[in-house]
């Protein structure tokens, strides 16, 4: 029997509220310290803080949404590079945002520490 918390993250989506200030351009940054997936290749568990940067357009993303989706990676087989790809994705076509920015930076395992940044380059440019 599965628990409510199995299927809330079962059934998550990423949901856009509107944003309280569209007129203003404001940085928004949020750290995930608790990610986990599964290596496609060992099945060995990965776990990583997942940052996430961005400048609203329309919508900004309801927090509650976010970390069940993010905990939805929680028993996938994926890479790191796939995971934070497709974290960036899913935040851009939901968000539309001004810019955007997902770091997965991956803990250690067998002495090797990945950091996985993709960013659509406006962040940077100020």
């Amino acid at each position: 029997m599965r628990k409510y918390g199995q299927e809330a993250i079962k059934e998550a989506r990423l949901e856009p509220w509107p944003n309280p200030s569209p007129d203003r351009d404001y940085l928004i940054e949020i750290s995930f310290p608790e990610f986990t997936c599964l290596c496609p290749r060992s099945g060995y568990p990965d776990f990583a803080t997942i940052k996430i940067s961005y400048v609203p357009q329309e919508n900004i993303v309801e927090l509650k949404s976010l970390k069940l989706y993010l905990n939805s990676y929680r028993d996938r087989y994926i890479s790191h590079e796939e995971a934070t790809n497709r974290i960036f994705a899913d935040l851009s076509r939901v968000l539309s945002p001004k810019s955007l920015k997902v770091v997965g930076d991956f803990h250690p395992r067998g002495n090797v520490h990945t950091v996985i940044t993709v960013d659509d380059g406006r962040l940077s440019k100020g």
